[in-house]
């Protein structure tokens, strides 16, 4: 005997449910890709083609100088660190310590002492060593960076922070954006300045080549650092170039504002190996230092810092350095940003309004200036002195023009992250660490999904029918 016409339509409605649930099940676990979490989930658990992914969890500035400023107790040097290393305790669950890779790098403060005084920059190391040895981390050890390495590692915070190396799409996959996206790096720090970028041709000059791999990409930057240009040590040359062009008691100093004046030990002008000369002979201990506030004489004074007769070619900086002509966007950070902030400068004003307004500043009276800012006595001399060094090291020196200094951006942070080389330095060291299990999930292409929705619709679509057949068809 055959079937009613009712028990057709229920067995069709259930076979249709049947197909397309399975279908829907296939599309969901055959079709359903394994990816590794996005950033809030930190390495060393996570890495994408071999790099960590990570986010930044803590800004903590250490109180006092660098640990370079330590050299005659070296244990001081240790004892610093100790206040941010407590706070970063803090972040990291007591089970995870002694699995949390720690790492001290140093920089240009410290490639100085070891000119000067290699057993001191060792004893420093020792010391900090021991300190966070002693902590309940897993330290690696302290290292001394070098220059090149510097400028690098401040590149690639400054493009990862941007996702310009490595980004996380919204289809659940990690995607390189395009190179032209890369934006080049610019710091300024208290020893040394670092300029970072992709040129737009091979580099010639290969000892001015970085090569890295991040996130399963090969990259190759063109960076220099200059040891001694960096915004303390100008400041300090500068003082001494003008003591050794005017050798008295009395010194006018035209980058300091007009009515400022101070006194000066002599003998400490002169300790720092960026400065190559010895103080005039006949000059007391105590040096009267007054202020002219005169913009002009100040660039002058700064240019002499430089040596730009040593360029031959056209594709060189200063001090007979090779550098290709600058490309693409730029974020100058450090002293760069500090300085600027501080000027109002910060908002793409155009290289003639820069120049303006830092002259103008520079003519400003001292009376005035220290009225209008109150508790910024520590660095407000020095405003005049270092955005005219700005100006001068960016136009002068690397060649921004007025048509190409729009492109630089004076930044802090870069989507929220603290711009400097410390991140960079990180993520490269990930390369060398083992990963651990990744955290995974699973997702799917756009397409894929809706597929699985729509077979899924179609299921309860057609299981309704067939219950609705059941119970409300009447049999004739």
């Amino acid at each position: 005997m055959g079937l009613s016409r009712k028990e057709q339509v229920f067995m069709a409605l259930l076979g249709a449910s049947g197909v397309a649930g399975l279908t829907a099940l296939i599309l969901f676990l055959v079709e359903a890709a394994s990816v590794l979490r996005p950033t809030d989930i930190k390495w060393p658990a996570d890495k994408e083609n071999g790099t960590g992914v990570v986010s930044q969890a803590l800004a903590c500035q250490v109180e006092g100088p660098g640990i370079s400023s330590y050299a005659s107790d070296p244990a001081q040097a240790g004892e610093s660190l100790q206040g941010c290393l407590e706070e970063a305790l803090v972040l990291i669950p007591e089970a995870q310590r002694r699995k949390t890779p720690t790492f001290l790098g140093a920089t240009a403060g410290m490639r100085l002492l070891r000119q000067k005084n290699s057993s001191q920059a060792r004893d420093i190391f020792a010391a900090v060593t021991q300190a966070l040895g002693r902590s309940p981390v897993d330290f690696w050890g302290a290292e001394l960076l070098a220059g090149q390495d510097e400028g690098a590692f401040g590149w690639i915070t400054v493009n990862y922070g941007l996702g310009t190396l490595v980004k996380y799409s919204f289809t659940g996959e990690w995607i390189r954006p395009p190179e032209e996206m890369l934006v080049g790096a610019l710091d300024l720090g208290g020893a040394s300045t670092q300029i970072t970028f992709v040129p737009g041709g091979p580099i010639l000059d290969k000892s001015t080549q970085a090569d890295f791999r991040l996130y399963g990409s090969d990259y190759s930057v063109y960076t220099h650092s200059y040891l001694c240009f960096g915004r303390d040590q100008m400041l300090s040359r500068l003082l001494t170039g003008l003591v050794q062009s005017h050798p008295a008691a009395l010194l006018r100093h035209p980058c300091y504002l007009s009515g400022y004046r101070t006194t000066l030990a002599l003998a400490p002008l002169y300790e720092s190996p960026c400065v190559d000369t010895t103080p005039p002979l006949g000059l007391p201990q105590n040096l009267t230092v007054e202020g002219t506030g005169n913009p002009g004489a100040c660039v002058s004074a700064i240019q002499k810092l430089f040596n730009f007769s040593a360029c031959q070619g056209q594709d060189c900086a200063f001090d007979g350095v090779y550098q290709p002509p600058v490309r693409g966007q730029f974020y100058a950070f450090s002293n760069f940003y500090y300085t600027f902030h501080f000027l109002n400068l910060t908002s793409g004003q155009p290289l003639s309004t820069a120049n303006a307004t830092i002259w103008e500043f520079c003519q400003r009276s001292w009376k005035l200036v220290e009225a209008s800012y109150p508790g910024q006595d520590r660095w407000l001399r020095d405003y005049c002195a270092s955005g005219l060094y700005i100006l001068t090291l960016l136009r002068d020196g690397y060649g921004f023009s007025e048509e190409t200094w729009p492109s630089i951006q004076f930044r802090k942070q870069a989507s929220g992250v603290d711009i400097g080389w410390t991140l960079g330095y990180m993520l490269n060291l990930t390369g060398m660490i083992p990963a651990e299990e990744p955290a995974q999930w699973w997702a799917q292409s756009h397409s894929v999904w809706v597929a699985t929705v729509v077979f899924l619709v179609l299921t309860l679509v057609a299981v309704l029918g067939a219950a609705a057949v059941q119970l409300f068809w009447v049999q004739d």
